[in-house]
């Protein structure tokens, strides 16, 4: 039996009154604090306002196009039913919109950063994201993560001035680590942001540490799991991964997509309205991460998935990292790696006046080739394997409708 939550009734007269009355949230970000790198650039006026500038800057970014065919859990499988990470960004910018029109905070740049926050994900989920961080760390001693490379796509490799309040809240969006309470934490300008990446980069536990600094961040970091939780659960039925009745536990938040939504979302609302933090109530709390450890071992960890990524995507990718980074050294113009990475890059920055096409070819050699196979999607990643090694023995067979 569902069981859906409400807000309380002094909550929402209290809400209703502040609405009735104009009363602002003194915690929101306004818009005309917006930071950018070129503040004489992107000014705001009233049909295109600081953050909707954002929102459209990334919609119209050529790798947003990739989100369609990147995987969000399940790959291999030929079912257009099954959540892509297409879906899964618009699935949180809906349930951080919803929190944060309740708590009356800036929805244009939880939109924005919502849409943005996975836009440097990998093909292949996080396996994918896995195999690409091993790989780059033992040729660099460096670490790759997903979100922090979400920050390099926007901000350095398409180059469109997205501002410092969006990129922080994409950089510490981290959806495997849930709290009870989300407090903001100071940000001064692009050079500390910037060192706050560096440390991601050089330290494993840094990633972990990173906290919005915009209470819309922080709204959105939550979000993101929220969005996932009950939607992964949907699609692993629909594949037959588990049963209609897997038991889960119901607990304070319920166990189906629906509920875990909006009981999250009222919790949250109820504990956090008029708060310079969010905040949502230990039993919540606890179901909350009960229900994602609960994930993590019968979705996440499911020895069927793994199998697919260990014996075909894993090696895959080590040969193709390890061949484009052969073309990346050589420099030879008419590569794969430069006619499809380098020009691709040249020809979307063509309009900017920032992106230097020369400056670019002097970065590392494998930050270069993990740019290139991050902004891969599944199937673009597989016909570029078979393109590289037409008569090796790996091959992803995907699983259709009949």
């Amino acid at each position: 039996m569902t069981d859906y939550h409400s807000l309380s009734r002094e909550l929402q007269e209290r809400i209703e009154e502040d609405r009735r009355f104009h009363r602002e949230n003194p915690y929101a970000f306004r818009d005309e604090d917006i930071l950018r790198r070129n503040m004489e650039h992107d000014r705001a006026n009233l049909w295109r306002p600081a953050f909707v500038r954002d929102v459209e800057k990334i919609l119209h970014n050529p790798y947003y196009n990739r989100y369609s065919d990147k995987t969000q859990v399940i790959s291999c499988y030929k079912n257009d039913d099954i959540s892509r990470r297409a879906l899964h960004v618009q699935l949180v910018a809906r349930v951080a919109r919803n929190i944060g029109r309740m708590l009356n905070l800036n929805e244009d740049l939880i939109e924005a950063a919502a849409l943005g926050h996975d836009i440097g994900h990998t093909p292949f989920g996080h396996a994918g994201e896995r195999f690409l961080n091993e790989l780059y760390h033992e040729k660099t001693g460096r670490f790759f993560n997903h979100n922090v490379h979400s920050v390099r796509v926007l901000d350095y490799l398409v180059q469109r001035n997205i501002s410092l309040q969006v990129l922080d809240g994409v950089l510490c969006h981290n959806g495997e680590m849930e709290m009870q309470e989300y407090r903001p934490v100071v940000l001064n300008g692009f050079e500390e942001f910037e060192q706050r990446v560096e440390a991601c980069h050089v330290d494993a536990n840094a990633n972990k540490k990173q906290i919005p600094s915009t209470l819309e961040g922080c709204v959105m970091r939550i979000s993101d799991i929220i969005a996932y939780l009950g939607k992964d659960r949907q699609d692993a039925v629909k594949i037959g991964l588990i049963p209609e009745s897997q038991d889960f536990s119901r607990e304070k938040i319920g166990n189906t997509n629906a509920e875990i939504i909006n009981n999250m979302i009222v919790n949250i609302i109820e504990n956090s309205y008029g708060k310079d933090y969010l905040c949502m109530d230990k039993e919540y709390y606890d179901a909350f991460s009960q229900a994602k450890a609960e994930n993590y071992k019968i979705i996440y960890g499911n020895p069927e998935i793994d199998r697919v990524y260990q014996e075909n995507v894993k090696p895959m990718f080590a040969m193709v990292y390890e061949e484009l980074l052969r073309q990346a050294k050589s420099g030879d113009k008419n590569s794969i790696f430069y006619r499809h990475h380098i020009d691709y890059l040249t020809e979307v920055n063509r309009y900017s006046k920032t992106f230097i096409r020369e400056q670019y070819l002097l970065e590392e050699p494998n930050q270069m080739v993990v740019d290139y196979m991050a902004s891969m999607t599944d199937d673009y990643f597989v016909d570029l394997y078979e393109e590289l090694f037409p008569k090796e023995k790996y091959r992803i067979e995907y699983k259709g409708y009949f």
